[in-house]
C-alpha cells in the first residue's frame, strides 16, 4: 500500500520491532549470570510485496515497514556435542584423581609415620637384639615395633577400604541423580514437542533441555542426538537412556548391593526401558559413575591386594627366618606373623606376645648370648622393603599420570566451554551498543510518525482553505 498512511504503517511497525528489541535485549542482560542460559537475537524481516501472485491485483508498493521473524537462540549444535563429551571426560579423569590422591594422602610415604617408617624401625629393632639377645627391653621393643607395623600396614588396607564404602554411596546416589535427570530430560522432550506444535517460543525449554543433556553427560558419558521434535534423545554405553518422551531407568547391576556394601564382582551397568525390557550397558559408562566404576573394579582393589601381598611376603619372610632360629629357652621359633586378609585389624596379625619366644639365637640347646639370627630376620625384611617401595612408587606414578591426563583435559574442555561462551554467552558491551541502536531507531521510528502527522495536518486542517 502506497501513500501517506502507509508511512504510518511503517512507522508503527519500526516502533514495535524495536521494542521487541529493546526488550530481548534487557532480557540477555538480566540473564547475564543465569547457569545455562543462551543470549537470543531477534530476526527482522522487511515486509513488502505478497509471496503469493494475484491475477487481477498488483502490488504498488514500496515496502510495508519491518516485522520480527523470530527469536534465534546463539549455539552451536556442532559445540554443543564436543561440550557434552569434553565434560564427561572431565569428570571421568576429575573423580579419579579426587579419590587418588585421597589415597595416596592416606599412605603418607614418605613420612615418621608410614609404613616404610615401620619396616626401618622394626628393621633396627632386630639388630638392637642381636647386639644385646639376653636384653628384656630388647626383646619388647621388637615385639612394640611388630605390632606398629602390623597396625601401619592395617591402617592403609583401612583407608582403601573405606574409600570403596564412601565411594559405592557416591556411585549410588549419582545413578539416583542419573534416573531423575532422564525423567526430567523426558519430560522438557515433551514440552518442546508442544511448544513447537503450537508455534511458541520454547527458548527457556531448549535452554533447560541442554543443561539436563549437559549434566547427565558430565555424570554417565552419555552421548545425546537431536531427534526431530526438538529434544536430545540420550544413550548410556550404547543403550537409550531417554528416547523423545520415554525415559529408561538405569540400574547398578552388579557390584554393589542395595545397601552399599560390596558383592565382589565387578561394577556394571542395566537400562530398563520404559517397557520393562533389561539391557545390559556393555558399551562402557563414562563420566562421574564411570570413573567411580573404574576405581572400584579395579584400581582400588589391586592397591588394597597390593597392601595384602606385601604383608604376605612379610610374614613369610620374618617367619621363615624367625623359624630358622632359636628364643631364649632354646625352643625353635614360632611364627611372629599370620597373614589373615579377613581379620578386621589384619592383614597382618602379631602372633608373640611373650618377649622370651623371640628367637634371636641361632643356637638352640638352652639360653645362650648368640643373636645372630636377629640379624638374619633383619634381613629378611629386605624383600618386603623393596616391593612395598615398587607399589608405593607404582601408585604414586598412577596419581601423577592421572593429575596429568586431567589437567590436559581441562585446558580442552576450557577452549570448548570458551568458544561456547563466546557465541551464547550475554556481552554487557554488546547488549548495551544493542539497546543503543534500538533506542535511536525507535525514535527515528517516532519522528518519522510526527512528520506524518504534520504532513497530514497540513493536508487537512490549511489545504483549500479561502481566508
Amino acid at each position: 500500500m502506497t501513500g501517506t498512511f502507509s508511512s504510518v504503517n511503517n512507522a508503527l511497525s519500526a516502533l514495535r520491532y524495536h521494542q521487541v528489541v529493546m526488550d530481548v535485549s534487557s532480557g540477555n542482560i538480566a540473564n547475564v549470570s543465569t547457569d545455562g542460559y543462551a543470549r537470543r537475537r531477534v530476526i527482522g524481516e522487511a515486509m513488502g510485496a505478497p509471496v503469493q501472485p494475484a491475477m487481477w491485483s498488483r502490488y504498488e508498493g514500496a515496502g510495508d515497514g519491518v516485522k520480527v521473524g523470530g527469536l534465534q537462540r546463539m549455539v552451536d549444535q556442532f559445540l554443543d556435542v564436543r561440550a557434552r563429551r569434553e565434560h564427561g571426560n572431565q569428570s571421568f579423569l576429575d573423580v579419579r584423581q579426587s579419590v587418588l590422591e585421597r589415597v595416596e594422602a592416606g599412605i603418607g610415604e614418605p613420612g615418621e609415620n608410614g609404613v616404610a617408617a615401620a619396616l626401618d624401625e622394626f628393621r633396627s629393632g632386630w639388630h638392637v637384639l642381636a647386639n644385646n639377645p639376653d636384653s628384656e627391653a630388647a626383646r619388647s621393643q621388637v615385639l612394640a615395633r611388630a605390632a606398629t607395623l602390623a597396625d601401619a600396614l592395617s591402617v592403609q588396607r583401612r583407608n582403601v577400604e573405606v574409600e570403596e564404602g564412601d565411594q559405592r554411596i557416591v556411585l549410588l546416589s549419582g545413578v539416583d541423580e542419573v534416573n531423575t535427570l532422564a525423567g526430567d530430560l523426558a519430560e522438557t522432550n515433551r514440552s518442546i514437542a508442544v511448544a513447537q506444535m503450537n508455534g511458541t517460543e520454547a527458548g527457556v525449554l531448549l535452554d533447560k533441555r541442554d543443561a539436563l543433556a549437559l549434566r547427565i553427560s558430565e555424570l554417565t558419558g552419555a552421548s545425546a542426538t537431536l531427534n526431530a521434535k526438538g529434544g536430545l534423545d540420550v544413550t548410556v554405553g550404547g543403550v537409550a537412556l531417554v528416547s523423545g518422551s520415554d525415559a529408561g531407568v538405569l540400574a547398578v547391576s552388579s557390584g554393589i548391593n542395595a545397601d552399599g556394601t560390596a558383592d565382589g564382582g565387578p561394577v556394571g551397568f542395566t537400562v530398563t526401558s520404559p517397557g520393562g525390557t533389561v539391557t545390559d550397558v556393555t558399551g562402557g559408562v563414562g563420566g562421574e559413575a564411570g570413573g567411580v566404576a573404574e576405581l572400584l573394579t579395579t584400581t582400588l582393589p589391586a592397591h588394597r591386594a597390593g597392601i595384602e601381598a606385601v604383608a604376605q611376603r612379610l610374614a613369610d619372610d620374618v617367619n621363615a627366618a624367625h623359624g630358622a632360629g632359636f628364643d631364649q629357652d632354646g625352643n625353635p621359633g614360632q611364627p611372629v606373623f599370620t597373614f589373615d586378609p579377613t581379620d578386621p585389624g589384619g592383614p597382618l596379625v602379631l602372633n608373640l606376645d611373650d618377649p622370651r619366644l623371640v628367637a634371636a639365637s641361632a643356637t638352640g640347646g638352652g639360653p645362650n648370648r648368640n643373636g645372630d639370627n636377629a640379624t638374619a630376620v633383619a634381613d629378611a625384611l629386605s624383600g618386603a622393603a623393596g616391593a612395598y617401595q615398587r607399589l608405593v612408587t607404582g601408585f604414586g606414578s598412577e596419581v601423577a599420570s592421572t593429575r596429568r591426563l586431567a589437567g590436559n583435559q581441562q585446558a580442552l574442555t576450557g577452549q570448548v566451554d570458551a568458544a561456547r561462551e563466546q557465541l551464547s554467552g550475554v556481552s554487557l558491551d554488546e547488549e548495551m551498543v544493542t539497546m543503543l541502536q534500538a533506542q535511536r531507531a525507535y525514535e527515528a521510528a517516532a519522528r518519522v510518525m510526527t512528520t506524518i502527522d504534520s504532513v497530514l495536518d497540513t493536508l487537512i486542517n490549511r489545504t483549500g482553505l479561502v481566508r
